[in-house]
């Protein structure tokens, strides 16, 4: 069930955008998982990575801060 609250978090993300500007400035994964228990998503680390793994690079991009998150989504030159 919480996994699915991961995936849950990320389709609300894309339609609050106080709640996506709130999430991308966070420093770092603990911060981040804070602010999704105070909206009701409980899930673990590993269920976040695991759902963050299957987000596109775009839409990573649009709610990760690049200083925390997996860079995956950052192209070398």
């Amino acid at each position: 069930m919480s996994q699915q609250n991961a995936a849950q978090l990320f389709k609300a993300v894309k339609q609050d955008q106080a709640l996506k500007e709130r999430l991308k400035a966070t420093a770092d994964s603990e911060t981040f998982m804070k602010i999704a228990k105070e909206r009701g998503y409980d899930f673990t680390i590993q269920e976040l990575e695991s759902e963050i793994s299957k987000l596109s690079e775009e839409d990573l991009a649009a709610i990760v801060n690049p200083g925390w998150g997996p860079r995956r989504h950052i192209n070398p030159r």
